[in-house]
């Protein structure tokens, strides 16, 4: 098995980075929320975002069109919400 570190303050690979991605991390700090990577010497943070690339993201493609990020925040949290007002 080859390892390639794209974080070597706290050991995270590019497989590490690629699943949190497909997951739905679309940013650095989205990655760096739930790996550390890129919060102690932020070298690998350019890495991270090459490796995220300009992908498709539901966030940012609702940015794109001119939504705010709370409405986004809204629209991820609809679904669950009504599925609350339904149980209650």
């Amino acid at each position: 098995m080859n390892r390639v570190y794209v974080c070597s303050c706290f050991g995270i690979t590019d497989k590490q980075v690629k699943e949190h991605a497909a997951a739905g991390a679309c940013t650095p700090r989205q990655i760096a929320s739930v790996t550390k990577a890129g919060t102690d010497c932020g070298s690998c943070v350019r890495t991270i975002q090459g490796i995220l690339g300009r992908g498709a993201c539901p966030r940012r493609e609702l940015l794109e069109k001119g939504r705010t990020a709370a409405d986004a925040l809204a629209a991820d949290n609809a679904p669950a919400e009504k599925e609350l007002a339904g149980a209650a």
